[in-house]
């Protein structure tokens, strides 16, 4: 029985494919040896694991694309509705591989999401076509979530397939781990997110020309038929000569919908809510509601998905080595609902660390292997029960509706979490302001609009201050930097006054001296000169005694007219102080009309700018001259507007997350109950014996074909005997053997 044979499409063993064909002839007549069959079941696994990677970029890379892209979060969300949508339809037409096969699919789904990343991303300069990119990788991964899942199956025995599925589900959890890992190491020196799918782009076309070249599958009749043990080989073999494979795909969709297959489907979809939210929207879960950095935001992924990785291997040789599925299910289960608890207690506290969300995610990730795993062996065994010939329709089934839960989940998301997209459109420009660090301003820009995002009273008290102290502030403005340091330091200092006034008046300070001089010595004439209007003062200067009648009588009326209204005096008392101004030598009364006035105007304006308190003085000094720049205005008006809403959004966001987490809660017990569905026994002691009594089954029956095959006159006369099977799983036998055509009856559960 070394060349075992089969009816089908595929090329007989004495028929191989040869050269270029064996590229998509791939089917193989007999069961590989162990080695060859790990090395297959590897490269399922490794395309898993990269298409996930591919799958789940987005997610590491949501907040770049939303503010490169400039779409809405809700707009974000939608794509990954629609992408889920696809991929849920895609699953299905992907229970197509039962009849047309597995390898082939994977292989050229690999290559078409390699130029998707590769070409179609990098491309993608707005929302639209981002959106479309991600949807054509939606349609993909549908398609090869439930081919490498079929393949997994087909080269593992039920013993070993807690182990397998282990590390095919490997494929989601290991391409969520190589995207945190990859872009929370590159995230500082990689700013354009399509850099990053350039990296998947070309990693897929390596695994792409791996898999081209040495994936296989079983023939369909050596696939469609129940490997329990590594000893089921020979006899699987046997019967796959004369196995109607039409036949046992009649109608498959119809013979899946059962309450064990449905069910189990609905159930692990609805538990592996939180699983989809981390993948999703963890990212931008902990930059928008706690702060953290893009690099650390997906290095949180680091430690729930590489725990989950290494569960997902340890639970799946444990479960195969207790020969049993459903008490890690529920241990899972119990786990996830614990951890999720405690992620929503601390989601409400917002000063919670980065390691107390690493203790937290840790745990999660292990229960989530701990189910997810065994529910892997057990559904796919589940399926067997109904008909292994239509395990990738079965698959498909829960292809479906995984995805679909998954389509449901992100639509809801937006309506119930609406902080995300102020948060992440205004969030970083409002966080810049906050924080000083605004690339529009500079340093002393930044530090004043700082403050002021601390304290918005500054702004209304630099106006207060700017309007009392208006004149004060024009002649400060108009001293050096020096002279006001010198002034602080030296405020009675009468040569620092003198060059105070010298700088204001701009004359020198010999001029600045004498005119202080005069006024101090013709206190009265002075005084009477500066209540004069420059022209009048220049009409007396041209000819002070009248002697040409220029200005005499209508000049000395005009100048006396104004004496008495501006020193408030009787008229006889203006004439009297004209009269003592006009006195005065001919020289001073010329500087005085030229220079003198306006030192001493300068002067009383230091004198005023003096008396305004110092701590005034300091304040519109730090704040005054920044809050009237324009560019200034414009952050501080932006602030305004966005920062009570994002500030609103950040109280809100918590609690709105919490609502999303508490669904997935009610998800992880909605699948406790349905895990009593699934075939399976729920203690060791019992998987050993139904095994042996497999394992009693097959022996007889491989003496029986022996026999038969020693007799060439009995296989003439008897060749449907060939066909005889025994589609047993690891956890329930049937009484009496049965076809691949012919599946048996619903088997009784474990007792107790």
């Amino acid at each position: 029985m070394s060349t075992a044979t089969y009816t089908g499409r595929s090329p007989r063993s004495d028929d191989p494919a040869i050269g270029v064909a064996r590229l998509w002839r791939r089917e193989l007549a007999h069961f590989p040896a162990p080695r060859a069959r790990l090395t297959y079941l590897s490269i399922a696994v490794l395309t898993t694991i990269l298409f996930y990677y591919q799958y789940y970029l987005i997610s590491g890379v949501s907040e770049q694309v939303l503010q490169s892209t400039g779409m809405s979060f809700r707009f974000f969300v939608n794509i990954n509705v629609v992408s889920a949508l696809a991929s849920a339809l895609t699953s299905v037409a992907a229970g197509v591989c039962d009849r047309y096969g597995r390898a082939n699919v994977v292989t050229v789904g690999v290559l078409l999401c390699a130029l998707t990343c590769l070409v179609g991303f990098p491309l993608a300069s707005g929302a639209w076509a981002v959106a479309v990119c991600y949807t054509l990788l939606g349609a993909f991964e549908g398609t090869v979530l439930v081919a490498t899942a079929a393949l997994v199956r087909d080269f593992s025995p039920q013993v070993g397939r807690a182990t397998a599925m282990g590390f095919w589900t490997i494929g989601p959890v290991a391409g969520s781990l190589v995207t945190s890992a990859v872009v929370s190491n590159t995230a500082d020196e990689i700013h354009d997110w399509q850099d990053q799918y350039v990296i998947a782009g070309l990693v897929g076309l390596g695994v792409f020309v791996l898999s081209l070249l040495f994936l296989r599958e079983l023939a369909p009749a050596l696939r469609d038929q129940v490997l329990v043990t590594e000893r089921d080989r020979t006899l699987v073999e046997a019967r796959a000569r004369g196995l109607d494979v039409d036949a046992a795909l009649h109608r498959p969709y119809r013979q899946m919908l059962h309450v064990d297959i449905v069910g189990s489907a609905i159930a692990i979809s609805v538990f592996l809510f939180i699983y989809f939210v981390a993948v999703g929207f963890f990212p931008i879960f902990f930059q928008t509601v706690f702060g953290f950095s893009t690099s650390q935001a997906n290095a949180l992924g680091n430690w729930m998905w590489g725990t989950q990785t290494v569960a997902l291997i340890l639970i799946g040789l444990c479960s195969d080595r207790l020969g049993v599925r459903k008490p890690f299910m529920l241990v899972g289960a119990l786990g996830a609902i614990v951890t999720t608890l405690l992620l929503i207690d601390r989601t409400g506290q917002s000063g919670t660390s980065y390691y107390t969300f690493v203790a937290i995610l840790v745990p999660l990730g292990l229960s989530l292997g701990l189910a997810f795993g065994p529910w892997m062996a057990g559904f796919t065994e589940t399926v067997e029960r109904r008909n292994p010939a239509l395990t990738a329709t079965g698959l498909s089934v829960w292809g479906l509706t995984i995805r679909t839960v998954v389509t449901l989940s992100t639509f809801l998301l937006p309506y119930v979490v609406t902080t995300v997209n102020p948060l992440v459109q205004d969030g970083p420009a409002v966080q810049a302001i906050v924080a000083g660090t605004d690339p529009r301003l500079d340093a002393a820009q930044n530090a004043v609009v700082k403050a002021v995002a601390a304290d918005p009273g500054i702004v209304d008290r630099a106006q207060t201050l700017a309007e009392r102290y208006q004149a004060e502030i024009t002649t400060a403005g108009a001293l050096s930097r020096a002279t006001q340091e010198a002034l602080t330091a030296k405020p009675d200092d009468l040569m620092v006054q003198a060059g105070a006034v010298s700088e204001l008046s701009r004359r020198s300070v010999d001029d600045v001296v004498r005119a202080v001089l005069l006024s101090e010595s013709h206190v009265d004439e002075t005084a009477a000169l500066r209540a004069l209007d420059p022209a009048t003062r220049q009409a007396l200067v041209a000819d002070p005694a009248g002697t040409n009648g220029t200005n005499d009588p209508a000049v000395r009326a005009k100048a006396a007219d104004q004496l008495t209204t501006g020193l408030r005096v009787t008229p006889e008392q203006a004439q009297a102080r004209l009269t003592a101004l006009l006195a005065l030598p001919g020289d001073d009364l010329r500087f005085l009309v030229s220079d003198g006035v306006a030192v001493l105007k300068s002067a009383d304006d230091l004198t005023a700018l003096s008396a305004v308190p110092a701590a005034d003085l300091a304040f519109l000094d730090e704040y005054g001259t920044v809050l009237e720049n324009p560019t200034v205005q414009d952050v501080l008006r932006y602030l305004e507007k966005q920062g009570p809403r994002v500030q609103q959004a950040a109280e809100d966001a918590p609690g709105q997350w919490q609502t999303y987490f508490w669904i997935a809660v009610a998800g992880e017990v909605v699948f406790i109950p349905m895990i009593f569905l699934m075939v399976g026994a729920w203690r060791p002691r019992t998987a050993r014996r139904i095994a042996a009594v497999h394992q009693a089954v097959v022996d007889s029956e491989l003496a029986r074909l022996t026999a038969t095959a020693a007799s060439p006159a009995t296989v003439a006369s008897s060749p449907a005997t060939a066909s005889t099977a025994t589609t047993a799983a690891p956890v329930a036998t049937p009484a009496a053997p049965t076809t691949a055509m012919n599946p048996p009856a619903e088997q009784p559960q474990e007792e107790g």
